[in-house]
């Protein structure tokens, strides 16, 4: 039976059930229904393995952080019931068959990055469940992300139309635009228009901050800033080379259902 792993950005998904619920305070209606999302997702995608991966808590931004000081600085805390009600979340996913993974020193990014790599170099199908368009990066045939909430793949075509690049270059484009959400600032005066434009002369960031042929209206935002381009790409790429602490036996998928 060919293998298929499917990974749980488990915040991701958390955070929006819990922001949808009425009552905030009412941590068994989000486990709830986080259990409901569990069904579907496992239903349709039929995973021989599976595991969610939870940020650690604290305000530790990880080595983002200490590359640029302003990483995600100002992000909205996570609601205290719904912090305090994170073990009854996690026995929860538990409770559909999906154990839980935390991660220590890097973002949960960077370990659903490495997990996804390390089984799509083997040639085996991953599947990651999340809205957030950085995994996109990781696209190619063995890999693939899907948004629950919007029921849609973000795959190349999404990517096309979204940014007007492709995968591949998605760091390249954020180490020149930018990321809002995570306060990345890139380049100040060039926007998504502008990057595209030089992504279709050059197309790696690389090749654009070393270019002798740009017209003055671009070099002279690009001068000065080049350092500040490769570290906002260096932020946005995800790490594929995290030890990982534990093997696929740990995570195969076995129905609750069937083991009571």
């Amino acid at each position: 039976m060919p293998l298929h792993l499917v990974i749980i950005d488990a915040l991701n998904l958390i955070r929006r059930v819990h922001a949808a619920q009425p009552d905030p305070t009412d941590i068994e209606k989000t486990a709830q229904v986080c259990r409901q999302a569990l069904h579907k997702i496992i239903s349709i995608s039929e995973p021989t393995h599976i595991v969610a991966v939870f940020d650690h808590q604290g305000h530790d931004r990880g080595w983002r952080g200490m590359l640029l000081p302003n990483y995600k600085a100002g992000r909205s805390a996570m609601p205290e019931a719904l912090e305090q009600g994170m073990s009854r979340i996690q026995d929860a996913f538990m409770e559909e068959g999906v154990d839980s993974l935390l991660s220590e020193g890097d973002e949960a990014d960077d370990l659903v990055a490495t997990l996804a790599w390390k089984l799509a170099e083997r040639n085996e199908q991953v599947t990651i469940i999340s809205t957030d368009k950085g995994y996109c990066q990781l696209l190619r045939p063995t890999i693939r992300i899907r948004d629950y909430f919007q029921q849609r793949w973000l795959d190349q075509d999404f990517i096309e139309k979204e940014y007007g690049v492709q995968p591949q270059q998605l760091t390249d484009y954020w180490g020149l635009v930018g990321i809002n959400s995570s306060n990345v600032s890139g380049i100040p005066g060039i926007g998504p228009k502008t990057a595209l434009e030089l992504l279709k002369r050059h197309p790696t960031l690389e090749e654009i901050l070393t270019a002798k042929d740009l017209p003055p209206k671009w070099q002279k935002r690009i001068t000065g800033n080049e350092d500040l381009a490769r570290c906002c790409q260096q932020i946005a790429t995800l790490k594929t080379d995290i030890t990982l602490g534990f093997n696929l036996q740990d995570i195969r998928y076995q129905n609750p259902s069937e083991h009571d």
